[in-house]
């Protein structure tokens, strides 16, 4: 019987916050027994047919070719690579500021190890009824009014619980990443408990 704790976090390559919470949880994967399972969801999808200022529609645009990309990957190699395709994506995306596109698609692929050909799939509506399916797995659990970070964590009596957040800046290192852990399930396993929230006061940081 192991006690590690299997965990999944929905992310879309798109999103600054996702990819600091991702690095946070990578670091508490060194301090806790914890395994992080990376799986895909998408803002584009989420936001499929709301009213949205003209500057978010643009975003979205771009937003498609990442989490095509990610989908047509898991499907030929499994979810495994998500990790190291995500982290090749965030780190173009997020920290080099490289603009959403063939080059970048194809540059991450390549660092992921992956074949570079599969940058074609941001242009393809072939892998989208998977990508919708692992988007309502993520987000059906937490609700529709949230994006992303989605981080489905373990739960009372062995049960599961989906959340969405932290969201936090910067990614908290070492053993502060693990007290924030300890802190997020303690929280999650209240019955009842649904919400904590303050005002942003700070864009992300990466570091």
């Amino acid at each position: 019987m192991s006690d590690r704790q299997e965990v999944d976090m929905y992310f879309d390559p798109a999103c600054p916050w996702a990819w600091i919470t991702s690095r946070w949880l990578l670091e508490v994967e060194k301090v806790r027994p914890l395994d992080v399972t990376f799986r895909v969801m998408s803002l584009a999808v989420l936001n499929d047919g709301r009213d949205l200022d003209e500057n978010y529609v643009n975003f979205l645009r771009t937003a498609w070719g990442p989490v095509r990309i990610c989908i047509a990957a898991e499907q030929k190699y499994g979810t495994g690579v998500l990790r190291d395709l995500y982290t090749a994506f965030g780190t173009r995306i997020h920290l080099q500021k490289q603009e959403r596109g063939p080059e970048l698609y194809a540059a991450a692929l390549t660092d992921a190890g992956l074949d570079p050909a599969l940058a074609a799939a941001a242009d393809s509506t072939d892998f989208d009824d998977a990508l919708r399916a692992s988007h309502e797995a993520g987000m059906k659990p937490v609700g529709m009014d949230v994006g992303t970070p989605v981080i489905h964590a373990p739960g009372p009596d062995g049960g599961r619980v989906a959340i969405f957040g932290p969201v936090v800046t910067p990614a908290p290192k070492g053993e502060a990443a693990g007290k924030l852990w300890d802190g997020v399930l303690l929280v999650t396993s209240t019955p009842g408990f649904f919400e904590l929230k303050r005002t942003r006061d700070v864009g992300p940081i990466f570091d």
